[in-house]
């Protein structure tokens, strides 16, 4: 959806009203991005505040026909990830492994029943309980469609490391939505393994 053009000249000219405006209409698109990356909400209000001023400084190299909401978001992602970057203490240890076979795993479950069982609320929390780096590499490649070439880029990691940890995601994530859909099986699961 284009933006308004009287609406985008006025927030270029640093009419305050326009980008209160403008803040207004698209404040749930980037708190929707950026509640996948925070678990903190006020965190995440934040970063779409972060966002926003960048958005405004740079309002003069948004380029039509590229779809206005598209280029906000990829302004959203890219201040999440420089945030993380920047937060970021220690750098993970993670095990290089071979994903030429892992395009085929069967994870022994139905991803669909999944969906119809669960409130949404229930799969963002799923995703908020990843550890960060994989939590950041699972948003970016599952839900925002970037290729693990540009994953490694933007977070500093090689292309089999962006692979682990979506994988790893993947694991975890399954092995959380069996314990939430077959609680009574997971539980004995872990009763004998404790044995």
């Amino acid at each position: 959806m284009p933006i308004d053009s009287n609406l985008y000249q006025s927030c270029l000219r640093g009419d305050r009203k326009a980008q209160y405006k403008l803040y207004r209409k698209y404040f749930d698109v980037l708190m929707g991005i950026a509640v996948r990356y925070k678990k903190n909400p006020e965190e995440a209000r934040a970063m779409v505040n972060a966002g926003f001023l960048k958005i405004f400084s740079n309002l003069v190299s948004y380029a039509p026909p590229t779809p206005f909401e598209a280029w906000i978001r990829r302004i959203m992602i890219n201040t999440l990830i420089d945030d993380f970057r920047k937060n970021q203490k220690e750098k993970s240890i993670v095990q290089q492994t071979d994903f030429s076979e892992a395009n085929g795993m069967d994870y022994g479950f139905n991803f669909n029943d999944a969906e119809q069982l669960l409130h949404i609320q229930a799969l963002e929390a799923m995703i908020l309980a990843l550890p960060p780096m994989t939590r950041n590499v699972f948003n970016l490649y599952a839900i925002d469609g970037f290729k693990h070439r540009e994953i490694a880029d933007l977070l500093l990691i090689s292309i089999n490391t962006s692979k682990w940890h979506l994988a790893h995601a993947r694991k975890k994530l399954v092995a959380m939505l069996q314990a939430e859909l077959h609680p009574t099986v997971t539980h004995q699961k872990k009763e004998s393994n404790a044995q």
